[in-house]
Formats: structure tokens, sequence, C-alpha cells
């Protein structure tokens, strides 16, 4: 995994320009911080920062063709990279490494802009055509890695992080009334951001810049096909799926481990990665795993809208159930609150949204975990892909003529934003549900429910998932850290997004056939729990803490003047032990809108 930026322009000589390439390049060095070089040529200006994984010593970049006509900078890991590799060695290509980098840069010197459709596994880069005269801007099919741009004089620049972009001269950290709308809406559109004229390449996504301008395509795009198996036959294919998915994902030359929170998700996963490991390296072979707590969970867990037990005990029983070698990363509380951990947090997202605590937790988890390991293999996705969210089975959810997860977030968890904005969120909400559900494919003979039942997965695999792997991606590598989710690929998405609810569902209970596949990979009690989301503290001492920052968050008179404060005052004057989970991350969001701005200093054009 690694850090990609740079710039094209047909106006100006890029050459000029190192100190300019270079300062992008640096603002990504968290997420590469084994090397990182730059490509100057007269037209573009290639950057990257390497996190080394695979071929340690032959995969550096940007890279170029013998010739020098191809650059090439690259970020992901192409799972299918040795069937590539020998392929286009029988079309003539010769290598100099074992890296998958090299396979990407000789790839597109086969096929061109239609690389993308030959390619397994999470990537997002930039290819250079020093002939054609020509940028390549690709990113994989579930937007697992990001990848933005921006116009500049000539060209675009772009980068795996909007920081990169605002280290160019010509692009400013901007942010208007459509910026605040889509960060505070919680729709997750991909494209526009919460930066003004800063955009991302779409999942599945090619972008071309070239003379005669910016032209974007789609390679792939969710779409059901028929599915013909019953329902022993679709078991055995998703375990067949998983399997396949986990053993490919498990290639790395550096220290590997998996997220084992206890729940079905990385407990199958985990299962799966042990037993291949065990056939590669032998019997008595065992893989690290890791789950987070935190100090006061065993005697303070309460219950609440997303939480149903506590995670501990069961992570610790799956560990050893499977044979790994487990560890859990027991967080205080209160260091949730330290200024600086907050701080890197909101650096590391380029936004004022998130989950406060548990954006801090999963970063200092990741922290932790990246003493041992470099790359992290994690359930992700698993929910989305076999319909684990309670609004999969809520008739409410089904019958709500709005986002799904609205009904839990809803607005008592949202950053209540000053009226006098006028930002009409309630109204870009209706305009862009009705888009969204236009955008889901119809099948012949498909009944009212099945339909419904495949909005809800197609919006939550096409928006809810992205804000997770948005948020997976930049809290891990700002630790630098890999993390990779073989939930996502994209033949099982396919596979599993045919399905009919009616088989998805056959016992009337969450992920049905993700449970029937996974019989003798998990302990009883792990396959028969309850959908538990990741675990935040319950400390009064921490909602007393939060409540502080809060306040002192409020002494600022930008914040004052986004935020509503008749809202925010019912959440400051409840008691530390009675507050809600709700209004808890509305102060959470109050905290991080000032950070954001302090670290970012935005312009405003409200």
């Amino acid at each position: 995994m690694c850090g990609i930026t740079g710039w094209v322009s047909f106006h100006q000589d890029a050459r000029t320009q190192a100190p300019v390439i270079e300062a992008m390049t640096a603002t990504l060095a968290p997420r590469g911080p084994d090397a990182g070089g730059v490509w100057l040529g007269e037209r573009a200006a290639i950057g990257h920062r390497r996190l080394a994984v695979i071929d340690l010593a032959g995969g550096a970049q940007p890279m170029t063709d013998p010739l020098g006509q191809l650059v090439l900078s690259y970020s992901g890991e192409i799972y299918n990279h040795h069937e590539l590799r020998a392929r286009l060695r029988r079309s003539g290509h010769e290598f100099r490494t074992r890296s998958d980098t090299e396979v990407v840069l000789r790839a597109y010197a086969e096929w061109g802009e239609a690389v993308a459709e030959h390619l397994d596994g999470m990537f997002a880069f930039a290819v250079w055509d020093e002939r054609a005269q020509r940028l390549l801007l690709v990113r994989d099919r579930l937007g697992v890695k990001p990848l933005y741009w921006a116009a500049v004089d000539g060209g675009l620049a772009f980068a795996s992080e909007p920081k990169a972009l605002f280290a160019h001269p010509e692009i400013r950290p901007r942010v208007d009334a459509d910026g605040l709308r889509e960060a505070y809406s919680l729709l997750f559109n991909t494209g526009p951001t919460v930066w003004s004229g800063v955009r991302e390449v779409e999942p599945g996504g090619v972008l071309a810049l070239d003379r005669d301008g910016v032209r974007e395509r789609r390679y792939w795009r969710l779409e059901p096909g028929a599915h013909p198996d019953d329902r022993d036959a679709t078991v055995a294919h998703v375990h067949d799926l998983v399997s396949t998915a986990a053993r490919g994902q498990l290639e790395a030359d550096v220290p590997l481990c998996s997220l084992l929170s206890g729940g079905i998700d990385s407990t199958v996963l985990t299962a799966l990665l042990a037993d291949e490991l065990r056939l590669r390296e032998g019997p008595h072979a065992r893989i690290r795993s890791y789950a987070v707590d935190y100090s006061d969970q065993a005697e303070r867990f309460t219950g609440d809208v997303l939480r149903t037990g506590h995670d501990t005990p069961y992570a610790t029983e799956a560990g050893a159930f499977i044979g790994t070698d487990h560890s859990t990363v027991v967080l205080d509380p209160l260091a949730l609150l330290d200024p600086e951990h907050r701080r890197a947090v909101v650096a590391a997202r380029d936004s004022p949204i998130g989950v406060g605590d548990m954006d801090t937790s999963l970063y200092l988890l990741f922290g932790e975990i990246r003493r041992h390991s470099t790359v992290a293999l994690s359930g992700e996705a698993a929910d989305e892909v076999f319909g684990g969210y309670p609004w999969f089975h809520d008739p409410e959810a089904l019958a709500a003529d709005t986002f799904p997860w609205l009904l839990v977030t809803g607005d008592e968890a949202a950053m209540p934003l000053n009226p006098e904005l006028d930002l009409r969120i309630g109204e870009f909400r209706d305009d862009t549900y009705r888009s969204a559900l236009a955008a889901v494919p119809h099948l012949d003979g498909e009944t009212p429910a099945e339909h419904r039942q495949r909005e809800m997965q197609h919006l939550s695999l096409t928006r809810w998932l992205r804000q997770l792997l948005h948020r997976k991606d930049r809290l891990s590598m700002a630790q630098g850290l890999e993390v990779r989710v073989p939930y996502c690929d994209h033949r099982l998405v396919e596979y599993a997004f045919a399905v009919p609810w009616s088989l998805k569902n056959f016992d009337g209970r969450e992920k049905s056939l993700l449970r029937a596949a996974s019989t003798g990979l998990a302990p009883d009690s792990v396959l028969r729990r309850p959908k538990n989301h990741y675990p935040a503290t319950h400390h009064p001492d921490y909602n007393r803490g939060l409540q502080n920052l809060a306040r002192e968050a409020l002494t600022d008179d930008t914040v004052r003047s986004l935020a509503d404060e008749t809202r925010i005052k019912p959440c400051l004057d409840t008691a530390p032990d009675r507050l809600r989970w709700g209004h808890r991350l509305r102060l959470e969001r109050v905290v991080d809108l000032a950070l954001w701005l302090d670290h970012h200093q935005p312009e405003l054009a409200l």
C-alpha cells in the first residue's frame, strides 16, 4: 500500500516545479513510510510514497518502462498478479522485478485503457503515457483505495488524499455550501467531496486526460445476474468464493495478521486464513490476530442501538478455537480524549465527519498492530454483501422513504448546523434518494419485496460501505498499516448480489448464507451471535471529558457560526452517565469540526 500524487499540465513545463511535487509527495509520507520518489517530465510530475509489502527490494516507484515512455504511480495490491505475469510473458513482456507494480505497468503497455478489466484487487493508480501524451487514473471496483483529483491550469492534479492536492499552489482548501451539504447529509456520494473543486474518481472508474480534455467511464457496475443455483449449491459456492478471496490475499513479504472481533465475519475469515497458512508453512504455523477493548468495558458495558454484547469473550474464544496467536489491545477510555490523538485522526481523514471515539480507538489499535505487522486482513463488507444490518430485516426501515442508515444515525446523531446556513439538507436527501433508487437495476419477474431488498443491498454496497472503507483506509494508512478486505472481492459481491433475498435469508436470520457456509469454521457461540458493531467506551468520565472538549470548541467564532448551539446545549447539560449514544456522537462532531477547522484552515465560501 502506498500514496500516489502528481499532475499533468499542457500549459506549463513541470520540470521547473520539482519543489511542488516533492511537497505534494511529502504529505503522503505516513501512507508510505519506507521510501519515496518523484518523476518529472515536460508535461507531467509524478510522486510516490511506498509501504513495501511485496518484493521489498524491487518495487520502487514511480516505475518506468525500459524506454522511459510509461510512468506508473500505484497504490494497492493486485491479487492475480502471478497469473497476469505469466500471461504477459507469453505475449513477449520481460520482467525485472517480482512486484505487482511492474505487472500493472506491463499490463497497461499491453492493454492500454482497458487495463482495469484485467485486474483483481484493491488499487488506485496513475499512468502517464509520454507517447500518447495521456494521463490515466484507475480505481478498483468497490473503491477500497481512494483517488482524488482537481483541475489545474491546462490539466489536473491527483492524489490518494486531498491534503496532497492542497500542496499544489493552484488548489486551495475551500469549502462552500455544497461541500458542507455533502459532508453533513451522510449520504456518502462518490464524486463530490467536502472540498470545492476536489472530486473522487468513481469506484470501478477510469479517468483519462489528454489534450482534448477529461473523459470518464465506468468499467464495472454492480449488476444482478441470473441465479439458477439451489440452496445447497449457493451455500457451497459462497464457501468457495470466500475461501478463494481469503487465500488470494494472504501473500506478503512482511508480517501479516487478522482483525478478530469475535463476530462471524472476522472469525470465518481468520479461520480460513489460519487453515491456508498451515497448509503453506506447516501444522504449527499460527496467524496473529487482534481485537480491541476498553479497560472499563467488562464492568460498564451497556447495550445501545448498535451494540448487543461485549466483544472480548467472543474474540478470545474464537482465537482459541482457530488456534491463532491472539492479542487484545486494551485502551484507556481517557486516552481517547488526548488532543494529539484526536488531531491526528482528523488530519488523516481530511474531513470533519467521523465517529469520534470509535475513530480514535481504531487509529490507536492500528498503531499498536503496526508494531508487529505491516498487513492486516479485515472482515469489513460482509454485512453489506450478506445482509447483516438491521435495515435488511426491520419492516419500518424497509417501508421508509429514505436511506436506511438515517433511521439509525438520524438527526439525533447528526451535527446540528446553524439554520441560517440554509443548506436544505432535507431536500438534498430526498433528491439524492430518488436518484440512488433509480440507479438500482431491475430483474425481470422480480417481486416488489425482492426488489426492495435489492435496493437495500445496492444502497449499502454503493454508499454505506464507501464511508467504512474510507475510514479504514485513512486510519490504517496514517499508521503505515495496510488493511485488506477479502469480502470486497468483486466476484463474491457479484454472486451474492444476484442471490434472491428469500435464499439469502432462508432461515430468517441475518447473513444466513455466510452462517451456513461457515460450519466448522467458528464456535457455535459465534455462529449464533447477532450483529454487533465496533465497540465504544461507556465510561462516564469519557463523556464528561467530551462535554468539556465540546464547550471549548464552541468558544471558537467559526464553530459557533456553523453549529446550532440551541440543539447542542441539551447534550452539554445532560449528566455524563445519562448521555445517549446519539447525543454523544453529536458532541463528537462538534469537537471534530473545531479540530478540522484548526488543522486545515479552510476558506469558507458560504
